[in-house]
């Protein structure tokens, strides 16, 4: 998620300049288990803070995930003498750092993700610039529309979360948007498009739907959705997948500066004594809370 290199940049910064020695590990909790580490100073995170992506990588583990990885794991951070660890993503990384955590290794999560669906807290890193680079492609797709007199229905990733599609639909003027949060009335949002061409002489009209939708008829929920306007309005109408292309690019000012604030607040926790927690923005303030907590939070959500 755009926005990690600036809270790694953090983390590093904030340590040594309380004295505490930094390393950085690659590809994710599998680094940890093979010992793919690199040594972090100020020098080798400066220029980071405008960069997406992340400089340590990131991979799935499916071994960390056993008794036998997290064993491994344990030994590397014991061979290396590390004293904590923060750990930058979604669940499955918060996951990881509660197991870490219980073989005594202290570890803080900091909730790195576009989808924003990390429930404990107000805004994820990653998910204002998603918000911005999908912004800006909505309006190049308005342009087509309009000028073609066509209706594109497009799908937004979202891991079964709704809010990029819902914040992009009210920001770009969408004639409809379904999540996978609540019931979409298709009916209702075909009479609104025929409505706006027939009526209103509307030209270019913009529908979204959100990854993670049920597919129908054998389909792509987005794809069925536009054979279904074409067959009961008529309306030239096309399908597209803004895909993971809203995953990259320069973090915006809102994720440089939450991404900065969690890193440092995350090393300060560790510095007292704390452990197994999750930095969350909540009323606009950083603050914490236990990790077991946010995990039951997304589940019950």
């Amino acid at each position: 998620a755009p926005g990690m290199n600036a809270a790694v940049r953090a983390v590093v910064r904030c340590a040594v300049s309380q004295g505490v020695e930094c390393i950085g590990i690659r590809r994710g909790w599998n680094g940890l288990i093979t010992g793919d580490i690199v040594k972090l100073d100020e020098k080798s995170v400066s220029h980071t803070i405008n960069r997406g992506g992340t400089i340590l990588y990131t991979a799935r583990s499916k071994e960390f995930m056993t008794e036998e990885g997290q064993k491994k794991a344990v030994s590397t951070c014991k061979f290396l003498g590390l004293d904590g660890i923060v750990a930058i993503g979604g669940d499955g990384t918060f996951r990881g750092a509660t197991d870490l955590t219980n073989h005594g290794i202290p570890s803080i999560g900091i909730p790195g993700t576009i989808d924003n669906d990390i429930t404990a807290t107000e805004q994820t890193i990653g998910f204002d610039t998603a918000l911005n680079t999908a912004l800006g492609l909505f309006d190049a797709l308005r342009d087509t529309a309009e000028s073609h007199a066509r209706c594109i229905v497009t799908e937004v990733m979202g891991n079964k979360c709704g809010f990029l599609s819902l914040y992009l639909a009210l920001a770009t003027g969408a004639i409809s948007v379904a999540i996978p949060e609540v019931q979409f009335d298709r009916e209702y949002a075909i009479k609104k498009i025929r409505q706006a061409r027939e009526e209103y002489g509307k030209r270019g009209i913009i529908a979204i739907c959100s990854e993670g939708l049920p597919k129908v008829n054998g389909k792509n929920y987005g794809d069925d959705f536009k054979d279904q306007i074409i067959r009961e309005t008529g309306i030239d109408t096309r399908f597209t997948n803004l895909g993971h292309t809203i995953r990259g690019g320069n973090p915006t000012l809102r994720d440089r500066l939450t991404a900065s604030q969690m890193g440092v607040e995350a090393v300060n926790h560790l510095l007292e004594n704390k452990s197994n927690l999750v930095m969350c923005v909540h009323e606009n303030r950083i603050t914490s809370c236990d990790i077991n907590y946010a995990l039951t939070l997304d589940h019950r959500y």
